[in-house]
């Protein structure tokens, strides 16, 4: 059965610049078993309810500004799969959660970077499910043990944000040796309670975790963890490291 992946995306320049997580996403790709398909919620899709992507061949989107051209070049040529993404909303609906199908929405680079990485054939039908962010850590949580089942059928669930995502405390000359204390020991934190089961305390992490409205001013980038950890079992860093100063590139898998 293939486990459930909690994945720190970093910049869209992840993609031309794989720095020490490409590698680590490129060998737990060809550590896992082939997914039939993949379904991915990321931090770069937030909505006020549920919006599963139905499109048989969704267009790449690059959903940002101000980096080199040839990022803008890139494409991930997944193919959709309306029959799952129909599949998820059916299970949604059993569990109390109403979902509806997007068939207008393109890959964000929450989904498409890291998994350019993963899977560069881009060969493997992707679903995104977008993420209601403005719901509580409870909601994702729910989420993700409704649509566990899928793991045992093949799909690959992935939630995709960053462990730590505060972009105005970034120091953009910063190498990878560099490391803000607030920032380490709030992802420790984690680390720790999610190695301890410890759910109460991490669905109420903005109180109980270390620095973490700093390391989180608002928290769609660590959302998709609690869908990962719902969707999964027994807890295990992947990759661990940090950039910018700041920024947490760690790797979790849930299986």
């Amino acid at each position: 059965m293939l486990p459930s992946l909690f994945i720190s995306h970093g910049s869209p320049m992840l993609a031309l610049e794989p720095g020490a997580s490409g590698p680590a996403l490129t060998h737990l790709a060809a550590a896992l078993p082939r997914p039939r398909a993949i379904l991915l919620v990321s931090a770069h899709w937030e909505s006020s309810a549920l919006r599963v992507t139905s499109a048989a061949q969704p267009e790449t989107w690059h959903d940002f500004g101000g980096f080199p051209p040839a990022l803008y070049q890139l494409q991930y040529p997944a193919p959709g799969n309306p029959q799952l993404a129909a599949d998820i909303v059916q299970l949604l609906g059993v569990a109390g959660l109403r979902a509806q199908l997007d068939p207008e929405r393109p890959f964000d680079h929450g989904a498409w970077v890291p998994l350019s990485l993963m899977y560069p054939a881009a060969d493997i039908p992707l679903v995104q499910l977008s993420l209601p962010s403005r719901q509580s850590p409870e909601v994702q949580t729910r989420i993700g043990r409704a649509l566990a089942g899928l793991r045992e059928q093949g799909v690959l669930l992935i939630g995709s944000g960053s462990i730590t995502h505060n972009l105005g405390e970034l120091d953009w000359h910063a190498g990878p040796e560099v490391v803000e204390p607030w920032a380490q020991d709030f992802r420790d934190w984690i680390v720790t309670r999610l190695a301890a089961d410890d759910e109460a305390a991490l669905h109420d992490y903005r109180q109980r975790a270390p620095a973490a409205v700093r390391n989180h001013p608002s928290d769609e980038h660590l959302l998709p963890l609690f869908f990962a950890r719902g969707a999964g079992g027994q807890f295990k860093v992947e990759h661990s490291g940090f950039t910018l100063g700041a920024l947490g590139m760690d790797i979790y898998s849930f299986a």
